[in-house]
């Protein structure tokens, strides 16, 4: 059987046995793949909260993700003057990239996400990803997990959190 159709009917069989469309909070909504996980996130989950959860229960190290789906982002924009994120939240918007890792920091996970969106005019938009919500249908998420510890710490030159190991 080809890697392709059996990680099919292995996410089939998961989510059918975890209850994909209807999950309680405490169920997993992902399945282990050969690399890491594959996540499929419903109509109102929040996306950050859900990736900071499966990286402390599946005790990741680190990680490199991708995405797709239908979502309300806030996107930022870093501020060097003030040292912080200038925010814009955009609603139903289709997620046309999702990239990002997972590490971690003051023992907590510690995500660092872009992305692209695109409005029903076709309009796009991204940068820093602040927040995200599963909007109308569902975001599948990939996460390839690496083997060393990735941690963040603020880089004094800029105030910005920037990852190593």
């Amino acid at each position: 059987m080809n890697y392709f159709l059996t990680l099919s009917l292995a996410l089939g069989a998961a989510l059918t046995v975890h209850g994909a469309s209807a999950q309680p909070a405490s169920t997993p909504k992902y399945v282990k793949t050969p690399t890491g996980f594959l996540l499929v996130l419903r109509q109102g989950d929040n996306v950050l909260q859900e990736l900071e959860q499966l990286a402390t229960r599946e005790k990741i190290s680190g990680a490199s993700l991708t995405g797709l789906g239908f979502v309300h982002p806030t996107f930022g924009f870093w501020n060097k003057q003030t040292k912080t994120y200038d925010p814009k939240s955009l609603r139903d918007t289709e997620l046309a990239s999702l990239t990002g890792s997972i590490a971690w920091k003051d023992n907590k996970p510690a995500l660092h996400l872009h992305g692209v969106v695109t409005d029903n005019t076709f309009a796009a938009y991204g940068g820093h990803i602040l927040a995200l919500e599963v909007g109308t249908g569902s975001v599948e998420i990939t996460v390839t997990v690496h083997p060393q510890r990735f941690i963040r710490e603020v880089d004094e030159r800029n105030g910005a959190t920037v990852m190593s190991w």
